[in-house]
């Protein structure tokens, strides 16, 4: 039975967890390591991490597809999740059931002793041990922040994933490619693979392979992709995929995060191999929630959590890519910290009405310094007719609504942003959109 003073339920836990440490990110792996230690927790099974500024999710998300097509018993942790936090971890394609973290979490705090860890360190550590004690076949980590010292680092990899990289939480991990690569790098291992499936990797993640001694596979020289708009095909060292589908997620970069998926499995042959079968299966089942999320409706719903300028030409040239719709209705919420003026910019053109939206957290902007932003740009929306308005909203479920009432069910709303934006109209489950001129 648990001690009498510690909490007894899944969200007590994580309010306690929220104000153990006096700062919500202090990058480190000292801390995180002792008290791994003190747990004792080891993976005796392969490890996969994934680290890069996006894509993460989507190659976790396809490398589980795949292990448990091939029949895999496969553990994922991914953060930060959308609505519910038991997202965090899967179990065999399922999320893990909040009871079932409750003595993890007992298990952390006792083993901490005097140690202050953050929110993210101690949820980390929880579900590790939760993992490590479940008969698995393959252990997938979601790098957080950087790499070199995320909470996730803490853990050796048997392989590395490294997915595009680009500007991101600049105060934290350098002001350009080059040295925020370095930063991802920091989750290689010596002798171990890393796959690295930016089509123009830094040249200091070349570096930091050679420094480390780890097996660098850069795709375009030890992997490749070709394609036309039916089918793709895979290249690498020594196995071929022909003729396959597209993955079921959506968007422009989905197939580089797809080679990167297929390399990993590989690399990793000898412990884990894998049928064509299961690719072409798991590739076809593949679910992400938030990633270019398209819901058919009267208007079309698309949920995006792209959230800096990178994922954010991603996603306008996804959107481009949709056909025509008259009108677009645009959801948007953020923090405070990310290059708001550069996302707006790049929106813009296909934005006729903006609903933005406060986040319930400090680090967000709000919605009106959203709206001020973007008049400061002084950039125009879509030619047309009327003129781009925009609105103001306390949270991101009634900008959806107000979104919804100004749209005619041949329009589509995007709702994009932040995870808290994405997972805010997402509360309740997916949105049915009926708009107020459908039958």
């Amino acid at each position: 039975m648990p001690s009498p003073e510690l909490p007894t339920t899944l969200a007590d836990w994580l309010a306690r967890c929220e104000r153990l440490h006096p700062k919500e990110i202090d990058m480190t792996l000292a801390r995180v390591r002792l008290v791994k230690e003190r747990l004792g927790i080891e993976f005796t099974v392969p490890v996969i991490a994934v680290a890069g500024t996006n894509g993460k999710g989507s190659t976790c998300a396809m490398l589980e597809a795949i292990a448990l097509q091939a029949g895999y018993r496969v553990g994922l942790y991914s953060k930060p999740h959308l609505v519910h936090f038991e997202e965090r971890c899967r179990v065999n394609g399922r999320m893990i059931d909040g009871a079932a973290l409750l003595p993890h979490f007992e298990a952390v705090e006792r083993a901490r002793g005097d140690v202050s860890l953050t929110y993210f360190e101690f949820t980390l550590l929880a579900i590790a041990r939760l993992l490590a004690e479940a008969p698995l076949d393959l252990v997938i980590l979601e790098v957080g922040m950087g790499g070199r010292l995320d909470a996730v680092n803490a853990f050796d990899a048997d392989c590395a994933v490294i997915t595009s990289i680009d500007i991101d939480h600049a105060e934290y991990l350098g002001p350009d490619r080059e040295t925020i690569a370095i930063e991802k790098a920091g989750i290689m291992r010596p002798g171990k693979p890393v796959i690295v499936s930016d089509p123009m990797a830094p040249q200091s993640l070349t570096s930091e392979a050679q420094r480390v001694g780890a097996e660098l596979w850069l795709l375009g020289r030890d992997f490749n992709i070709a394609g036309d708009k039916q089918q793709w095909s895979w290249a690498g060292r020594h196995k071929r995929f022909n003729a396959m589908a597209y993955p079921a997620l959506r968007g422009a970069n989905q197939l580089l995060n797809a080679a990167g998926v297929l390399a990993a499995f590989e690399a990793l042959r000898d412990r884990l191999p894998i049928s064509a079968q299961a690719v072409r299966n798991g590739f076809a089942l593949v679910e992400l929630p938030g990633r270019f999320q398209t819901i058919a409706g009267q208007p079309t719903l698309v949920l995006d959590v792209a959230h800096n300028p990178h994922a954010v030409a991603t996603l306008a040239q996804n959107l481009d890519q949709m056909g025509f719709f008259p009108r677009t209705h645009a959801v948007f919420g953020i923090m405070a910290d990310k290059d708001i003026a550069a996302i707006l910019a790049r929106m813009a053109p296909l934005v006729d009405h903006w609903h933005f939206t406060d986040l319930p957290m400090p680090r967000a902007a709000r919605a009106q310094d959203l709206a001020a932003a973007y008049g400061r740009l002084g950039v125009k929306g879509p030619s047309g007719p009327e003129p781009v308005t925009l609105a103001c909203h306390a949270q991101p479920l009634q900008a959806l609504t107000a979104a919804l009432e100004a749209a005619d069910p041949t329009d589509r709303i995007v709702v994009f942003g932040s995870f808290h934006t994405v997972g805010g109209v997402l509360q309740d489950g997916v949105p049915r959109l009926t708009g107020k001129h459908s039958a």
